[in-house]
């Protein structure tokens, strides 16, 4: 673990969790030892209600919630399918912070995954048709053959969106922040949602 930062103070955190995401998430990204400063662990409830987590990419946030794109006939998605509900856990080390989402799952729109599915890299938009994401896979050659084909496909034209794949928000109920603190007294602030559009805060113990 990295040496402990000063502590977390009440006053130190915005009056909503999303406007105090953006201030680690902007320092994450800024710290050259953070590679991936978008990376986090989403967990959902899979066959049986056994959790699953995995790692994605974070590609949006605001008051709405935060996003990731994946394709639809994942494992992921058809446990979203099942039990649209879920978590984000953000780790960031050093500076030794982790935030952790809670929240229901909503889709975002046809508009939405058209504007972002467009910005990807040619590669990876070639590679969202020829993936079928979780399934079973006979060999890597396999796979190659598969991204040849679409290749072949879109050679003189532009990659358009599967209709297998999209984004989810996860609308957050519960946001907390966690710092590291020396002797692992770790600061621990959860925003909950109280009213329409208020947010509760309260410190816990480590």
């Amino acid at each position: 673990m990295s040496s402990a930062s000063a502590p977390l103070k009440r006053d130190d955190l915005s009056p909503g969790p999303i406007e105090q995401f953006g201030r680690w998430f902007t320092e994450a990204e800024a710290d050259p030892r953070i590679v991936f400063a978008e990376a986090v662990c989403l967990s959902t409830l899979g066959p049986g209600g056994t959790p699953e987590g995995r790692m994605v990419l974070l590609k949006h946030f605001d008051e709405r919630g935060f996003v990731f794109y994946t394709n639809l006939e994942s494992a992921k998605s058809h446990s979203l399918g099942a039990h649209p509900r879920a978590a984000l856990t953000f780790y960031w080390q050093p500076p030794g912070r982790q935030v952790r989402v809670c929240g229901s799952v909503e889709a975002v729109s046809a508009a939405e995954a058209d504007a972002y599915f467009a910005s990807r890299p040619r590669g990876s938009r070639l590679g969202a048709w020829a993936s079928d994401q979780s399934r079973v896979l006979d060999s890597r050659a396999a796979l190659e053959a598969r991204l040849a084909a679409v290749e072949a496909r879109y050679a003189d034209r532009e990659v358009p969106r599967p209709p297998h794949w999209s984004g989810y928000r996860v609308v957050p109920e519960a946001v907390e922040f966690w710092q590291e603190g020396a002797a692992r007294l770790h600061d621990r602030f959860e925003y909950r949602r109280g009213g329409v559009g208020e947010w509760e805060v309260r410190r816990l113990y480590p």
